[in-house]
């Protein structure tokens, strides 16, 4: 019904419109002729008699006319009242869907803002894991560091220790072993001072001895047997020369130092040492000198 009042809504407000302006018309036109009737001064009648019949059709027609247009009204009013009520409707429904719609929105809201906030807090979980991860791991990594560290010292302690362990060792060798070469070199030195003590009296017992003059005596005759007498040679010569020999009485240097006789005669003196190369041998090794002195006197 509702429908059907919203469909036909203008041709309805136009028949009662119109119905209510000819029943006002009717009942203006009989206003006034009641009027006219009261102001009028009696006047002689000349009435013409209506028929009771035509008055009451007239009257029922009257009725129908005042009860169509109060239906008229009715109508209207039924129908300004469905609109209002439509109209109501329709706005408690805007209203309602606008209250849905805030209503909805309001939980999207709370709904992205929960979302947003898990999403925040779960951002903040993933970060707070990375970070314990990445602090475990940095802990691990300083441990193992640390560890590493430790083992190096620890290596490095023990190969300074061994090695101080092996200068230690080595410098006790080497003591020792200086020691040893001390001891040995101090055992040599005194087997040498012994030694020398021994040859130094070995020496000076046989230089004391006949040997010598023995040994003296060989080596004269040979460089007297040696030596060719120039005719510049005096009588009593008595010359002073120096032999140098080595191992075996190979004579390597022979000069005259003092003498009394001529240039020629010194020369033949050295001559006659050069020509009795090699010299004899000493009866003892210790009356053996590389370097000595001969008087060469060969007239005695």
């Amino acid at each position: 019904m509702t429908g059907f009042i919203r469909e036909h809504s203008v041709p309805i407000v136009f028949s009662v419109v119109l119905h209510g302006l000819l029943a006002a018309a009717l009942l203006s036109m009989a206003l006034f002729s009641g009027q006219q009737h009261q102001v009028v001064q009696p006047i002689p009648i000349d009435a013409v008699v209506v028929d009771s019949q035509v008055l009451r059709a007239a009257q029922r027609a009257l009725a129908d006319q005042q009860a169509a247009a109060a239906a008229a009204a009715q109508a209207a009013k039924a129908a300004a009242d469905a609109k209002q009520e439509e109209d109501a409707t329709a706005a408690a429904d805007e209203k309602e869907r606008a209250a849905n719609a805030r209503a909805d929105a309001a939980a999207k809201s709370e709904a992205a803002e929960s979302t947003a906030e898990q999403e925040r807090a779960a951002d903040l979980k993933r970060v707070d894991e990375a970070k314990r991860a990445q602090d475990a791991r940095l802990a691990e990594e300083e441990a193992k560091r640390a560890e590493d560290a430790k083992r190096a010292e620890d290596a490095k302690r023990a190969e300074d220790a061994r090695r101080a362990d092996e200068a230690k060792r080595a410098a006790e060798a080497k003591e020792q072993e200086k020691r040893a070469a001390d001891e040995k070199a101090k055992a040599e030195r005194e087997a040498e001072l012994r030694r020398q003590i021994a040859d130094e009296e070995h020496v000076n017992a046989v230089q004391s001895s006949p040997l010598r003059d023995q040994y003296i005596a060989r080596l004269q005759a040979k460089i007297q047997n040696a030596w060719i007498r120039p005719p510049s040679a005096r009588v009593g010569l008595d010359c002073l020369v120096e032999v140098t020999q080595i191992a075996g009485g190979e004579v390597t240097n022979a000069q005259v130092t003092q003498c009394n006789g001529d240039a020629v005669t010194r020369q033949s003196i050295e001559n006659a040492v050069y020509r009795a190369s090699p010299l004899p041998s000493p009866p003892d090794p210790a009356l053996f000198s590389r370097t000595f002195a001969l008087h060469f006197h060969p007239d005695q």
